[in-house]
């Protein structure tokens, strides 16, 4: 029986549109230019940094970064906050909760996020990232850890996210049940693929987890 429900972030619960739209105007580029590599490279397996490197070649995303905070230090840049929220997140994670499920946020993110995901004050019993845990998607010690802090046994968990190899392949090997969220270039794209099928369940909004925790007991 399901007992805890563990939520990606980025493109799960996050829109991460406006952050690829700054970054689009960091590398002189328009956002068609690089939404376009972005999807050439999820279609490709290959990471979303290629993409920066495709557009400029030689891109030191570290050295990037550091420039851009000195160059914007009171902007976003790559950084979220509420408003990126998916209208869906508040509402569908309260009702999850109110029926009895312990709800976890638990993703590949770098520390400064687990302060803009309290800040949303989001109905949840637990925020990590990947960087405050010292460990990342897809290794099993990722999924360790969720086990860990959620105190429960791995097949009573479901663990929510929008690519196959990052969550719900892992997921499933750690023992855990996984819904595949069509969300975002990789969920549309990875929902297509044969391996979809490992999924416990495919959707297309969080609202539609209620039903498929009811029917996986």
């Amino acid at each position: 029986m399901i007992k805890a429900v563990v939520f990606d972030v980025g493109e799960t619960l996050i829109s991460e549109a406006r952050i690829w739209t700054r970054w689009a105007g960091r590398l002189g580029v328009s956002e068609f230019v690089l939404m376009g590599a972005l999807g050439g490279m999820a279609a490709l397996d290959r990471p979303h940094i290629d993409a920066f490197e495709l557009l400029r070649p030689g891109f030191d995303a570290g050295a990037e970064e550091a420039a851009w905070e000195r160059d914007e230090p009171d902007g976003l840049r790559n950084h979220f906050d509420a408003d990126d929220l998916y209208p869906d997140v508040r509402d569908a994670l309260a009702a999850i909760r109110a029926a009895g499920y312990q709800v976890i946020i638990a993703g590949n993110q770098p520390a400064r996020a687990y302060g803009a995901l309290v800040a949303m004050d989001l109905p949840a019993d637990s925020v990590h990232t990947s960087e405050g845990w010292g460990v990342s998607k897809p290794d099993p010690g990722f999924f360790a850890k969720v086990a860990a802090v959620a105190g429960r046994e791995p097949g009573q968990i479901l663990y929510v996210g929008d690519r196959l190899d990052n969550d719900v392949l892992p997921a499933a090997a750690a023992g855990m049940r996984t819904a595949l969220l069509r969300r975002g270039p990789w969920g549309y794209l990875h929902a297509e693929r044969p391996r979809a099928a490992a999924a416990d369940a495919i959707v297309d909004d969080l609202h539609a987890l209620l039903p498929v925790l009811g029917r996986l007991g």
